[in-house]
């Protein structure tokens, strides 16, 4: 309708002449619901065009790296133009895969392996392939109300960024309209945690292995600008051959939020005199040994504290828990608390009591103390006592390097760790073998094998909102092509290979065939 200025109002909506978009109060002046849905809605859009970019971008660059490689082989331009239709083909056959949605009802599950605070990890096979992965589920109502959000916004984001052998692989992140998923690579070896329980210590050339594969692990994450924030043993897992992984990335932060605070925030930790007299009180032992029931009895509830929605405090940094300022020195220190824990048995400041833990980490000068048994060796503890320091002085904080430098480490191949055998081989039989983790019992029934994944154009709840852009899926076009029927022949490399090198080096080999068989033929 013409207002008589040449405005045209429609509703709301004011357009005129020469003129952008305006919107009167009672648009602009919108209810925080109707935010919510229009951020939800832009995340979504700039999700979209940002994969559709990217994959354009890479279409491109394999057409003319398959190209090049046409070229220096010499083939001629009517094989090159069929090579070019077979790439066409197998890249609308790729699209189409990836396109595909991927949902709860895709997978079988299976065993529970594991439970924590906001979720449970569970065993689960695809059924479309047989492949067996991990399955960590979190209810979103719980994440929602304990203001978990950007957490496992974090996690998802660094699971799909950051692609190293040092880290479980992250393959699909979906949502339905009640839980969050993360479908990862299985890792059969149990956790470092299981192994310090099984072995309760470990000898110094089995901890330097698995020290040092941590630290190429930590380091892989610091090189993304992310902190992980939780090091600890139960996030050290074992593959199948022994080698170590880094895994759950809840707490992980990128850098540039460094400058954040977690747990405890109505703890007064600062009081170092009531901490000294509450560490002291009733006992003329030593304020930093624990008398050997109660430590027992720590070693005994240390799986169920995992658990709990607190969590375990041993592995933490003093800066983290004092509210201060902290970067990625943070797990440096939390690397120093385990190396302790695999020599002497236990971490450095353990307490039944997680107020006396935190009391004991902020008096770290008064209450680090070595037993007389086990001995260990004085390069050994001269790297504890190098991590379990102050920021300024602590190795790692200016540069991974240094870590790498300490004489305890002397003789270390650090380029090739992950390819020689590992210093512990785990038994594992057979891929749904989970002997190497906890057993829980199914409190809920088996898993429903109803389908509860909906159409995907469904109108999205307030709840969802929160969690645009979670899904994910891993380009891996290897896997892809081999679960459409594609003959896919490679050499096995640590790194799948790219699709231009697969189809590049299968059309080449498809033309030489071909021409050895018309040799043959005339």
């Amino acid at each position: 309708m013409d207002g008589g200025d040449g405005t045209v109002r429609l509703g709301a909506l004011n357009l005129k002449a020469g003129r952008g978009l305006d919107l009167d109060p009672d648009v602009s002046l919108s209810s925080p619901v109707t935010r919510q849905k229009a951020t939800a809605a832009k995340q979504f859009i700039e999700n979209h065009y940002k994969n559709y970019l990217q994959g354009l971008q890479e279409r491109k660059e394999r057409r003319r790296a398959l190209q090049m490689r046409a070229e220096e082989a010499q083939v001629s331009s009517e094989e090159q133009e069929e090579m070019m239709r077979n790439l066409e083909r197998r890249e609308t056959e790729y699209m189409r895969l990836q396109r595909r949605k991927v949902g709860i009802d895709d997978f079988e599950q299976l065993t529970v392996i594991g439970k924590g605070a906001f979720g449970e990890v569970r065993l689960c096979r695809a059924k479309n392939t047989g492949e067996i992965f991990a399955m960590k589920k979190l209810k979103k109502s719980d994440m929602l109300s304990r203001g978990q959000v950007e957490h496992v916004r974090s996690e998802r984001n660094l699971l799909a960024e950051v692609d190293s052998r040092c880290i479980v692989k992250l393959f699909y992140s979906f949502q339905d309209s009640d839980f969050l998923y993360l479908i990862m690579e299985y890792l059969p070896g149990g956790d470092i945690m299981t192994l310090l329980m099984r072995e309760d210590i470990l000898s110094e050339d089995v901890a330097r292995f698995y020290v040092a594969e941590s630290i190429l692990a930590i380091h892989s994450i610091h090189q993304h600008n992310y902190i992980h924030r939780d090091i600890k043993p139960d996030n050290l897992i074992l593959d199948k051959n022994g080698h170590l992984k880094l895994s759950d990335f809840g707490l992980c932060k990128p850098l540039d939020d460094k400058y954040s605070t977690i747990l405890l925030e109505d703890e007064d930790l600062t009081s170092q005199d009531a901490s000294e007299a509450e560490i002291q009180s009733g006992s003329e032992r030593p304020p930093w040994l624990m008398p050997k029931e109660q430590l027992q009895q720590w070693k005994r509830n240390r799986r169920a504290l995992a658990y709990s929605t607190v969590g375990t405090l041993d592995y933490m940094a003093p800066e983290v828990l004092l509210k201060k300022g902290y970067g990625m020195e943070c797990d440096w220190w939390s690397l120093g608390a385990i190396m302790y824990e695999m020599l002497i048995g236990y971490p450095p400041f353990c307490s039944d009591d997680p107020r006396i833990t935190c009391r004991k980490i902020i008096n770290w000068r008064a209450c680090l103390k070595f037993p007389e048994e086990p001995k260990i060796s004085a390069e050994a503890r001269d790297l504890i006592c190098h991590l379990l320091c102050d920021v300024e002085t602590r190795l790692g904080t200016r540069g991974v390097e240094e870590l790498k430098a300490h004489p305890w480490f002397k003789g270390v191949q650090w380029e090739k760790l992950y390819e020689i055998e590992a210093a512990y081989l785990p038994t594992v039989n057979g891929d749904l073998d989970t002997q190497n983790f906890e057993k829980f019992p199914e409190i809920d029934g088996p898993p429903s094998s109803i389908p509860e994944v909906g159409p995907w154009r469904k109108m999205l709840t307030s709840k969802d909102n929160n969690f645009i852009g979670f899904t994910f899926k891993k380009s891996d076009i290897v896997k892809s092509l081999e679960s459409s029927g594609t003959d896919m022949r490679s050499n096995g490399p640590s790194k799948p290979p790219s699709i231009v090198s697969l189809l590049g080096r299968m059309d080449l080999e498809e033309t030489v065939m071909a021409e050895d068989e018309q040799e043959q033929e005339t």
